[in-house]
């Protein structure tokens, strides 16, 4: 069902748990995440066609931890969650050369290439409308001042702890775009956010430990850096546009 809501044309979209949800959809949010050089070569296999890794450094490219709490997702027909995200920096085409920074920014995307939730209806949510490579888990974490710690537990196995120390932030409006693939389709997801946001790069403020989860095997496999190439946080309004198909060419 669309209609004009605002001057804007509103999709409404029922998911496989039976809630129901506007796109594009309104979330209340705080974010927290580092960025950590990687092997490009690694980073290029996890990526579908029609993508490749942002380079950071010859042969380095990047991989994005971010948790996310979601605090109010659409009219609230959803309860609150919070999730992971694992993210590769990424562009269309051929080799990218934006720096990484500039993802905050709009001047890239982040694939997501594993997305664990804490409750089902926010798994059904990324799957079913998006595509999102989501899975319940457990996400759990502990602040001490601006320094927060999160572990991510999927299947009784830890994917990784990481702790990240939440740089300042300043009120900001930002675009931003990720990638996924869904029924076989690569697709866009335009990104808004207005809020506080900030970020600090080249930092030893932020560390990670992998666990024994198999997608843990798999990032150990990239050559993680020790050293956070950017860490951030954010908290404000998070806007998710319906998924767009694009030339993987």
């Amino acid at each position: 069902m669309t209609g004009p809501v605002g001057g804007t044309t509103t999709e409404t979209f029922t998911l496989s748990t039976g809630e129901t949800v506007d796109l594009p959809l309104s979330t209340d949010a705080a974010m927290t995440g580092a960025a950590f050089g990687a092997d490009y070569g690694g980073v290029r296999e996890l990526l579908p066609e029609g993508l490749v890794p942002i380079r950071t450094a010859p042969g380095r490219a990047a991989v994005t931890f971010l948790c996310v709490e979601y605090r109010r997702i659409g009219a609230g027909k959803i309860a609150p969650y919070d999730e992971f995200g694992v993210l590769l920096p990424a562009v269309r085409g051929s080799t990218g050369t934006v720096p990484l920074a500039s993802a905050l920014r709009g001047g890239a995307g982040g694939y997501v290439w594993y997305l664990p939730v804490t409750t089902e209806p926010g798994r059904a949510l990324g799957v079913d409308v998006w595509g999102y490579p989501k899975a319940v888990g457990d996400v759990t974490f502990d602040d001490d001042g601006s320094r927060r710690r999160i572990t991510v537990t999927v299947d009784g196995k830890r994917l990784l702890t990481v702790e990240i120390d939440r740089p300042p932030t300043f009120g900001a409006r930002l675009s931003a775009s990720s990638f996924t693939v869904k029924d076989g389709t690569l697709l866009r997801e335009p990104l808004e956010f207005v809020g506080d946001v900030g970020g600090w790069p080249f930092s030893r403020r932020a560390s990670y430990a992998l666990g024994d989860h198999p997608r843990a095997e798999r990032l150990r496999q990239l050559d993680l850096g020790s050293r956070a190439l950017l860490r951030f946080a954010a908290d404000g309004e998070f806007t998710i546009q319906p998924g767009r198909p694009i030339d993987k060419s």
